[in-house]
């Protein structure tokens, strides 16, 4: 048994993988990890695509999501690592043994994540990951490297020394198995969006670590499963992002975070409109609506809640981004 499986999860999207997969195969080294497509139950010839590399397949036989589709897939794995990889990523040489030797020899930590390039423009941090990510005690997440819509370049001005980070990305994270099954994996009522951030505070809520191993880099495209212009992405981003806050937040804070996020989100909202963007302002009056409806559950760790609150961001990152003009990592002081 090979320590490592690497999962790229896919729907309908043999174009994306002979632009990414090749690349994969041939920067991956072999005698470490074996390469598997789960197949959310593709119509196209992505799965024959990928056993022509000599890609192993799971086929799932319907589109889960990205949320339950790891879930089942990861399921019926047994390597003591798996990585979790968006049909989307372009590896570069040498890319996975700094994030797996880190992960040998830090056994408290659970999970980390390469350094995310955008493949559309190389020099700069990618929005999904950056060089891994945080979230300010309102809820809203952010990366060393990009802050709200603006990327930074990568002129090296983080290191390349490993450093904690409060999520890591599922465009590109290694995991424990173990922790990953521990945890439940995803919680699958997100479908897609933030599953990721969920389960990482869940993770610090249980006391584990995770970090960026920057020696690592990856090129995310991004975007190319549900483009950032859908008001589907608004409604799962809305939505997911309220539900994690419910789920994770201490008993002391919810009420009031979540009604000032309540607040923020109709001001969102009323933006939304001014700009004349009616499709997702409705996604957002559509996702408050779902929210409620939602089945809400609790993490029973209080204790773990209140340690992991103290690992947020406290100050608001939509007024140092607006008013203060803080648009790079460093300006945050984090």
């Amino acid at each position: 048994m090979k320590e490592i499986a690497i999962v790229v999860l896919s729907w309908n999207a043999q174009p994306l993988l002979e632009r990414y997969l090749p690349d994969l195969v041939q920067h991956t080294p072999l005698d470490l990890a074996d390469i598997i497509l789960a197949d959310n139950g593709s119509s196209d010839a992505s799965v024959a695509y990928a056993k022509s590399l000599g890609v192993k397949v799971i086929e799932l036989g319907e589109n889960y999501g990205f949320a339950r589709g790891y879930n089942e897939a990861i399921a019926r794995l047994e390597h003591n690592y798996v990585l979790l990889l968006n049909n989307d990523v372009r590896v570069s040489p040498g890319w996975l043994e700094p994030l797996y030797h880190f992960m040998e020899t830090h056994r408290d930590v659970v999970s980390v994540q390469p350094k995310i390039r955008w493949d559309r423009a190389p020099q700069s941090y990618e929005y999904a990951g950056a060089e891994g990510g945080y979230l300010d005690y309102l809820g809203y997440p952010f990366c060393r490297g990009r802050i709200f819509e603006t990327l930074e370049k990568d002129h090296g001005q983080y290191g390349l020394e490993p450093k904690e980070v409060f999520w890591t990305s599922g465009a590109a994270m290694l995991v424990r198995r173990s922790a990953y099954i521990d945890a439940g994996g995803f919680d699958a009522s997100f479908f897609a969006h933030q599953e990721e951030i969920d389960l990482c505070w869940r993770w610090r809520i249980a006391g584990h670590r995770l970090y960026v191993v920057p020696e690592s880099t990856v090129y995310h495209y991004g975007g190319a499963s549900l483009s950032s212009t859908d008001p589907r992405k608004t409604f799962l981003n809305f939505r997911n992002n309220r539900k994690m806050l419910y789920k994770n937040l201490p008993d002391s804070k919810r009420f009031w975070i979540l009604s000032v996020r309540w607040l923020l989100d109709l001001v969102a909202m009323a933006t939304f409109m001014v700009q004349g963007k009616w499709g997702d302002a409705k996604a957002v009056v559509k996702a408050l609506r779902a929210y409620r409806s939602m089945e809400k559950t609790v993490s029973r760790d209080s204790e773990g809640r209140d340690v992991a609150f103290q690992k947020l961001y406290k100050r608001s990152l939509l007024i140092r981004y607006h008013i203060h003009r803080e648009k790079t990592f460093d300006q945050l002081k984090v």
